[in-house]
C-alpha cells in the first residue's frame, strides 16, 4: 500500500496541471490543500511532498509575503506528463 506521501503527489501535480500553472503562472500552497480529501489534508506531509517535487525540479517555489506560490517547471513537462499518465492509467 502506498504511503500518504506518495498518494498526495498525484493530486498536487494534477491540480496544478489542470489549471495550467506552468513557470510564470502560480498557485498558492493553501489552494492545494483545499483540493485534497479531508483525510489527506496533512499540511506537514504536503510540505514534504512539495519539497520532494522541488528537489526533482518538477515544481518551482516562490516565497511571497502572503505564502508560498508554486508552479510547474515547463522544462520538466515530459517527465510530469509521463508520471501523471502512468498513475492515472
Amino acid at each position: 500500500m502506498a504511503s500518504l506521501h506518495e498518494k498526495m503527489k498525484l493530486p498536487v501535480l494534477k491540480r496544478m496541471y489542470d489549471r495550467a500553472c506552468w513557470t510564470h503562472k502560480h498557485m498558492n500552497i493553501n489552494h492545494l490543500v483545499g483540493g485534497l480529501p479531508p483525510h489527506e489534508r496533512d499540511t506537514s506531509v504536503l510540505k514534504d511532498v512539495i519539497s520532494e517535487l522541488s528537489r526533482l525540479e518538477w515544481v518551482i517555489t516562490k516565497p511571497t509575503h502572503y505564502g508560498l506560490e508554486l508552479s510547474l517547471n515547463s522544462r520538466k513537462k515530459k517527465e510530469i506528463d509521463e508520471y501523471i499518465e502512468k498513475r492515472l492509467a
